[in-house]
């Protein structure tokens, strides 16, 4: 019996919510292991839509285990109004099925603050970050002097970390003539919130621990996408924290080896939210038609998405860096009635061909993409339940993409519907 870690292959956007809620059918334990509120999923059930940003997907089924893990950043204030939307929409969400790491960091109001100041001085080489706080946030985990969620339960501990919080950021604050942070306040906000977050606060690598020893299937959800990872994604415009699969077992306090099957969540073409580079983008009606019909809106930014042709050179360094056994194919039906389609194949890089995405900056921006070019198809795929209903054109065009990136895909995802799903492989069989 296999556990699993969903994570995306590409910039993020994927449609890992849906994916993850449907592979929560098979699931006991559903972990987020990584990122924050920045993150948004999108689940339609039934006809009814739910955007989630810091839940893990499976909080919308009954009978499963929702953890958020201690690699997760979170804005305790956010989760409160995100539990509460649910409920009101009759989601049941209680201690009894969603646990909080207790040695989770939290995000405090100044964390947005300094996040969004930060990227409106960048300008023009802005990141593109949701301006939520995450990068601060994870920069005080690091130099530790951050607030855990086991903080909210000791006022004498916390009015120490508080201290020594304040210490530097009102430093800086002071030295750019900007207002600073009061500590009153907001240590009166925090015991305010506590008795609301602290029934939520758990061992979560211990409950973890119980739940593998007990056979129970445990699925890993990561947030955003390969390409986005802090050290491996294309960086400096990439998200704060490690988003590839080896952060599920550190974000969630498991050993490697809890970790049986890495599905990489991959759109049959490609987009990106924010700056930073994007060798397959199309700038042109081919580009905006993809948008149009596949909806490419930030579920949390609410900005266009950029869109562009299927890149297979970095879907094959994200299966490489992620150990991604099998991929999930997303949004075949956008390509509907398209006359020919083009795959990267890879780049020419001043004159050069090279099979890879590189590291420096400047040659990130340089790379061509060099395109193979197939044939497109008039039929729907829409809502298609098994191979039979696929144009064979289709199913060249998925077969090639496993060729390409060099792992096959498991899972066909044919429209935002949980049950418009083929499956080729069930990733819980390991």
């Amino acid at each position: 019996m296999a556990n699993v870690a969903v994570v995306g292959s590409q910039w993020g956007d994927e449609g890992k919510g849906k994916i993850v809620d449907w592979l929560s059918q098979r699931a006991d334990v559903v972990v987020r292991f990584q990122g924050g509120h920045n993150a948004g999923h999108t689940l339609v059930i039934d006809g009814e839509t739910y955007a989630l940003s810091l839940l893990p997907s499976g909080v919308v089924r009954t009978g499963k285990l929702s953890v958020i893990g201690n690699g997760v950043v979170v804005d305790p204030w956010a989760l409160l109004e995100e539990i509460e939307a649910l409920r009101e929409r009759g989601v049941d969400i209680t201690p009894d099925n969603l646990k909080l790491a207790e040695n989770a960091t939290l995000i405090l109001p100044f964390h947005g603050y300094i996040d969004r100041a930060r990227e409106e001085a960048r300008g023009a080489t802005k990141i593109g970050t949701t301006g939520r706080g995450i990068g601060p946030a994870y920069e005080d985990k690091v130099a530790r002097r951050a607030i855990r969620v086991c903080d909210l339960a000791d006022t004498t501990c916390l009015a120490e970390r508080m201290e020594q919080l304040l210490f530097h950021h009102n430093a800086i604050l002071r030295g750019l003539d900007a207002e600073e942070i009061d500590g009153k306040a907001l240590m009166a906000s925090l015991k305010t919130l506590a008795p609301k977050i602290l029934p939520f606060a758990d061992r979560v690598w211990e409950r973890l621990e119980s739940a593998r020893r007990d056979g129970k299937r445990i699925l890993f959800e990561g947030a955003q996408g390969a390409m986005l990872d802090v050290d491996h994604g294309t960086y400096p415009f990439v998200t704060s924290s490690n988003t590839v699969a080896g952060q599920a077992a550190v974000g969630a306090g498991v050993g490697p080896g809890s970790v049986d099957y890495v599905l990489g969540i991959t759109k049959a073409y490609t987009t990106r939210v924010g700056s930073g580079p994007f060798p397959t983008e199309l700038d042109d009606e081919t580009g905006q038609g993809l948008g149009e019909r596949g909806q490419e809106i930030g579920t949390v930014t609410g900005r266009p998405r950029r869109c562009g042709w299927f890149d297979a050179v970095m879907v094959r360094q994200a299966v490489k860096v992620c150990g991604i056994h099998g991929i999930a194919l997303t949004k075949l039906d956008v390509l509907d009635g398209m006359e020919s389609l083009k795959i990267c194949t890879g780049y020419d890089l001043d004159g050069e061909r090279i099979a890879c995405l590189p590291a420096a900056i400047s040659a990130q921006a340089g790379v061509e993409p060099i395109y193979e070019t197939l044939e497109g198809w008039t039929d729907s795929t829409r809502g298609a339940r098994s191979w039979a209903d696929l144009p064979a054109t289709a199913i060249k065009y998925i077969r090639r993409i496993e060729e390409l990136i060099e792992a096959p895909v498991a899972l066909l995802s044919t429209s935002p519907e949980r049950e418009d799903t083929i499956l080729v492989r069930d990733p819980f069989s390991g």
